[in-house]
């Protein structure tokens, strides 16, 4: 998109009464943003890919639990895609981050948290590399201007919303520890192999359920719960410069472009 459209697209989600929710995530080369429809990827080489979300059964969204790990998975579709924003290795690499949990809860425990640590380092290196930090900044300036109806001045740098989301994967990941400890330690049936990984899908699907709860609540004590995860963004994004914020509008951009029109 050129400047002109980007910013006739920016004037017109301001002007827009309701816009759609917005989720994203930042990648070294650029940043994904995604509605419950549409997602784009606007690199910081002008580059600008779109696609479409999945979008699963109305039932099965309905369902309580499934619908929480239905959620998540669906969020990661831009970058499992074969038309998506990663390369084919980097999507291997990917997957096995995803997949490896669930075959370590069958080998021995000092074998599972020695691969664990050694693939949560490996993902983090990946996730943090280059100007990731600056464009998850970006990313998450742009979406709450989005919410403010402050897409121009975000754009002209005459508004500079805060760096910090409630509603980014930190906080999720910030949850989803304790939840899994406590999933552990109150498991109620007998121990079994497959323990570890009902454990986990069942601590991944509740931490889902719980984080819409406290993304919609008001009420001071479920909001507490957001406190660690945006604690961790001091470590996981950077103050986005102007030209690292307008990326992210870039891609802000062309999804209201397409759920506008």
């Amino acid at each position: 998109m050129e400047p002109g459209s980007v910013l006739q697209e920016l004037e017109r989600g301001d002007r827009a009464s309701v816009l759609p929710r917005l989720g994203g995530m930042a990648r070294a080369d650029g940043v994904v943003i995604v509605s419950e429809r549409f997602w784009a990827f606007a690199g910081v080489d002008g580059s600008l890919r779109e696609g479409l979300m999945p979008r699963p059964p109305r039932t099965v969204r309905s369902i309580p639990l499934v619908r929480g790990l239905v959620r998540l998975f669906a969020s990661l579709s831009p970058l499992f895609r074969r038309t998506g924003v990663a390369r084919k290795r980097e999507r291997r690499l990917l997957a096995l981050a995803v997949v490896a949990p669930f075959g370590l809860a069958f080998v021995p425990s000092w074998i599972s948290l020695a691969a664990g640590f050694a693939i949560t380092g490996g993902l983090l290196v990946w996730l943090l590399r280059g100007r990731t930090l600056f464009l998850h900044g970006a990313e998450h300036r742009a979406i709450a201007a989005a919410e403010l109806h402050r897409l121009r001045d975000a754009w002209s740098g005459a508004v500079r919303p805060s760096r910090f989301s409630p509603r980014c994967g930190t906080n999720f990941a910030a949850l989803v520890m304790p939840v899994a400890f406590a999933g552990e330690r109150l498991w109620p049936l007998p121990s079994a192999a497959f323990t570890p990984l009902a454990v986990t899908v069942l601590a991944l699907a509740f931490t889902t359920e719980l984080w819409q709860l406290v993304q919609a609540s008001s009420h001071r004590a479920l909001r507490a719960l957001l406190l660690p995860g945006l604690a961790l963004q001091r470590l996981t994004t950077r103050e986005p410069k102007l030209a690292e914020t307008r990326v992210a509008l870039r891609a802000v951009a062309s999804v209201l472009r397409r759920e506008l029109g």
